[in-house]
């Protein structure tokens, strides 16, 4: 369905497959047509335009079939065209696996340090090798909107990304180069970084040819350069970044990061006039030349085609780029490692200094969070920050003592003012989406009994109903308690729909929770989320225990709060005080719950608290269930989550915080659920394969539930389903 955000009315899209699988890909840079991917019988997609004044699609050539293996299958380079991933010749017949072995597989090792995460699902055999390269090997090509008529660029090649230049005329093209490894992912992969012609598929320049990344430091980048991107105000400019401590964040290095910046062939430039938002106008005649001038006249940094040129250097990490809708000027974030704090600069890249601060603020600090940059569109496809003179306009979740409170900010670049131009109601959810037609501000509205909807000013543009009106009258509350440390801890309280708290019945809890760092009690105790929002249950949502008579305790806080070098070592004592605050606030203080019916559970991070819960405070739950966990922090012994040292570092530590460890010593019966093709680092399968062996061995009432195909989150209906009747059935077998 199309939806006109000026007036709210709809068009249902015709021309369409009867029951197709369809993935939108995007309006035309001016928004007069729209394309869609459509799954086909057999495999590949199929690619179909759409026409918005009459809303409906076609297939503009039935016989291409496109690819996203790695690679977007689709982008609009202007109305009338598209750059495409095509699947190459013979793709409906993968390479077979060979009856008979080739031989051995070996790997060898050559001296290379490598502290790399615990990877699993990676290539092991030259058929994984051929397998790969046949799915990942594509044709780019362009697609005329129109008639379909489709020009190749260059021969296949293992794609990894195209993107196009500001002025339509060159490509930059990451593509992965064998050998391949065993050790990485693809994306760690060797790699060409090329720039191309759009014209003609030649392939111009060659920016770089990076060894795999298979020697990064433990929370460290690759060595040369990386995070390439186009300067969105120019037409043609290549940065990137590179590391000058070696990626190392260990290094004691006056600047970890530079970055660099290459002009390719000049080109006029794009126009954008730095005192206005140039949203929804096309680009100015020529006028000066991106290579030889900056912002009105302004030299532009030393350097130009065909020479690669430092732009600045950074204290800290590069963390990303915004640009604004003013020539040449962007945000850029750096990110300090050490403290877990974020810097944000103002800089114009003709005159690249680093010295206007716009943001300082711990990563932690969600009362301080000034909320992320608003992007508008712009006619020519790209996406800029939103500009008013020299103020921007930011958007944030509004976290405080009371609970989050979206907001829409006006903040003035210079003098550092804000005005606020939109705060959510103490009563109901309501967030900023975007400006629609007229600036006029388009936002997302909901409440405890109404789901979200989208507004234009006053008037809705939507109108979703309740799925789910039967559970609507559950109880949603946001609850404050104190750890025996002093740090405060919140969480959702979510009661059976009906249940009258002074009844003075005493519910079984179901305690969900998932353990967060943080480098003091301050941004710790901060209260995030809101009481206001609607409540949706789907997929395998602890939430669904309400309809069975529990009461949820949803994110329950469970904060690791110190130094990030050495906050595990208390991690323990930690989560055992945050859970035994929770159970004593809603016992003793609520009167709410049963404090011998108190289940506990978690996801991924989430599921190994709860195996440590249970071997560190036997007793304090009727019972636990863990979902996709790693249980042996041996077999990750080079970090985990945010843990930097590594297991020869800290030996001791990892064997304290390994559940395994202490299988013998685990009384309360623990559910264990994992995925058989779970890919996630550190949550191979055998963990839970391993664990669920040691508890039987010691006699531990114990369930292991292997889901078949599922990796770390569960997808398939029958997966979901039985996740749920799993959870359901242990928690009131052992909470009676």
């Amino acid at each position: 369905t199309l939806l006109a955000t000026d007036d709210g009315a709809t068009q249902e899209v015709t021309g369409l497959p009867e029951n197709p699988s369809v993935e939108p890909s995007g309006f035309s840079p001016g928004g007069a047509r729209f394309a869609l991917t459509l799954d086909r019988p057999g495999g590949g997609l199929e690619l179909w335009v759409g026409d918005v004044s009459t809303a409906t699609a076609a297939c503009p050539n039935p016989a291409l079939r496109l690819s996203d293996t790695i690679a977007a299958p689709l982008r609009w380079l202007d109305d009338e065209r598209l750059l495409v991933t095509l699947a190459t010749e013979g793709w409906e017949t993968p390479p077979a696996p060979p009856s008979i072995p080739d031989g051995p597989i070996a790997t060898e090792a050559s001296g290379k340090k490598s502290r790399m995460a615990t990877y699993q699902d990676l290539l092991a055999s030259p058929h994984d090798e051929a397998l790969f390269a046949h799915l990942a090997t594509v044709q780019l090509a362009i697609v005329d909107a129109n008639d379909g008529t489709t020009t190749l660029l260059v021969e296949p090649t293992l794609l990894a990304a195209a993107q196009p230049s500001p002025d339509g005329r060159f490509l930059l093209v990451v593509r992965l180069t064998p050998p391949f490894s065993y050790r990485v992912p693809y994306h760690l992969f060797a790699r060409s970084i090329e720039i191309w012609s759009l014209e003609t598929g030649e392939v111009l320049h060659v920016v770089a040819q990076l060894p795999v990344a298979d020697e990064v430091p433990q929370q460290g980048v690759p060595t040369g350069p990386r995070s390439f991107q186009w300067h969105q105000t120019r037409p043609s400019t290549l940065l990137w970044a590179e590391a000058l401590d070696g990626g190392d964040p260990l290094a004691k290095v006056e600047h970890r990061d530079r970055l660099m910046w290459r002009t390719y062939p000049p080109a006029p430039s794009l126009g954008l006039n730095p005192t206005s938002s140039g949203r929804g106008k096309g680009r100015s005649a020529p006028s000066l030349r991106a290579d030889e001038v900056g912002t009105q006249g302004v030299p532009a940094p030393k350097g130009g085609p065909g020479r690669d040129a430092e732009l600045l250097r950074l204290t800290h990490r590069f963390a990303g780029i915004d640009w604004l809708e003013r020539e040449d000027e962007f945000l850029l974030t750096e990110y300090d490692r050490d403290r877990r704090w974020r810097t944000t600069h103002r800089v114009n890249f003709a005159r690249p200094e680093r010295g206007n601060v716009v943001f300082d603020l711990s990563v932690n600090d969600a009362y301080g969070d000034p909320g992320h940059p608003v992007h508008v569109p712009l006619s020519d496809g790209r996406r800029l920050v939103r500009c008013d003179g020299d103020a921007i306009f930011l958007s944030g979740r509004g976290a405080s003592v009371s609970g989050d409170r979206p907001f829409l900010d006006r903040f003035d670049l210079v003098t550092k003012e804000k005005t606020r131009l939109f705060e959510s109601p103490e009563e109901g959810f309501q967030s900023f989406v975007a400006f629609g037609p007229n600036d006029a501000p388009i936002t997302s509205r909901q409440s405890r009994t109404q789901p979200a909807n989208f507004y234009l000013g006053e008037r809705a543009l939507t109108n979703f109903a309740d799925p789910h009106p039967q559970v609507t009258g559950l109880h949603k509350e946001l609850v404050r308690y104190v750890r025996p440390d002093g740090v405060p801890l919140s969480g959702k309280l979510y009661l059976p729909p009906g249940f009258d708290p002074k009844s003075g019945e005493k519910l079984p809890l179901l305690f969900w929770a998932y353990p967060e760092e943080y480098s003091d009690a301050a941004t710790a105790g901060q209260v995030r989320g809101s009481e206001q929002t609607f409540t949706r249950l789907a997929g395998t949502s602890p939430l669904w225990f309400v309809l069975h008579g529990w009461a949820v305790l949803m994110d329950a806080a469970v904060p690791v709060v110190g130094d990030p070098e050495t906050a595990n070592d208390t991690f323990a004592e930690q989560i055992v005080g945050a859970a035994q605050a929770a159970i004593d606030y809603l016992s003793k203080e609520r009167g709410l719950v049963d404090p011998k019916r108190v289940v506990c559970g978690g996801h991924s991070y989430g599921a190994f608290m709860t195996a440590n819960l249970l071997a560190r405070a036997p007793g304090l739950f009727a019972a636990g269930i863990a979902r996709s966990g790693a249980y042996n922090r041996t077999l990750t012994p080079f970090g985990f989550q945010s843990e930097r040292r590594s297991y020869w570092e800290a030996p001791e530590i990892y064997r304290a915080l390994s559940p395994f460890t202490f299988a013998d010593k685990i009384v309360d019966p623990l559910l264990l659920i994992h995925g058989q093709a779970d890919n996630n680092p550190g949550t191979h399968t055998v963990q839970s394969e391993r664990f669920y062996q040691a508890l039987q061995a010691f006699g531990a009432p114990s369930r292991l539930v292997l889901l078949p195909h599922e990796s770390h989150g569960y997808r398939a209906r029958e997966s979901v389903l039985h996740t749920l009747w799993e959870m359901l059935d242990w928690a009131e077998r052992h909470a009676e």
